[in-house]
């Protein structure tokens, strides 16, 4: 028995991988989170699979639902939302389950920034304007982030950054990137990535807190600052261009 932690997108039912998918489909057992995975996919499992939302399940009660498969021999999907490499809280129950000697897969899927930047049209390492994307988020509510790695440390870099779990903060997150980034930076906020309810925010970190809060955004939503939003003047990117030596593997 193997447990395969899936990817499952960022909304969108038709945006898990074709892996994800046939997983899915093969798992005798499918424990999800009703609050993020859309129900859809649920038409994927076996039509006599045991269905498990976690949305209202501590780590042990999960842990234990899937031990009890793993010793009656089924294989379970267990549905992230986005992709489980990040802010998915696989890392802790991958741990319980070394401990209990339960094999595990990981199959990844679509994670919630690429979604919002495919929402935006924009790609967000541009030529001569930023390379580098930091994926974060901020301590509110939430585990304490470690040192090093708040905000106002981050943005010196003044590298784009996305933020996870922190619309609800917008006004602290622009406080303290302002300072490293101005206030005409280009800001964007995407709530419901690839889903039929979507909204899209752009602005700039003068008016983007201002914007999230008219629209009543607290959750299931990406913030997203740097120069690249903006970028129209730069240079091609060297990949495709004719001074290229196409003849050097």
């Amino acid at each position: 028995m193997t447990v395969y932690f899936i990817g499952a997108g960022p909304g969108a039912a038709d945006l898990i991988t074709v892996r994800g998918a046939r997983t899915l489909a093969a798992c005798q057992v499918c424990l999800y989170a009703g609050s993020l995975v859309p129900r859809e996919l649920l038409a994927e499992c076996p039509p006599d699979a045991r269905l498990v939302d976690t949305a209202q399940l501590n780590l042990d009660e999960i842990t234990a639902e899937v031990i009890s498969a793993h010793e009656a021999g089924h294989d379970v999907a267990r549905l992230h939302s986005g992709d489980p490499s990040v802010f998915s809280a696989v890392a802790e129950q991958m741990r319980r389950l070394d401990a209990a000697s339960v094999p595990y897969e990981v199959v990844p899927g679509v994670p919630a920034f690429a979604a919002a930047a495919a929402a935006l049209k924009r790609e967000l390492t541009v030529p001569t304007v930023g390379q580098t994307v930091i994926l974060t988020r901020i301590a509110q509510q939430a585990t304490a982030m470690p040192e090093g790695e708040d905000l106002a440390t981050l943005g010196r870099s003044g590298a784009l950054l996305v933020l996870h779990l922190a619309a609800r903060y917008a006004d602290r997150v622009v406080e303290e990137l302002l300072p490293h980034y101005g206030a005409d930076c280009p800001a964007a906020v995407v709530a419901m990535a690839s889903r039929p309810d979507e909204l899209v925010l752009r602005g700039t970190l003068e008016d983007i807190a201002d914007q999230v809060k008219a629209a009543g955004i607290v959750r299931t939503a990406v913030i997203i600052v740097g120069r690249t939003l903006g970028a129209e003047q730069f240079r091609d990117s060297h990949l495709y261009s004719a001074e290229r030596d196409r003849h050097v593997c």
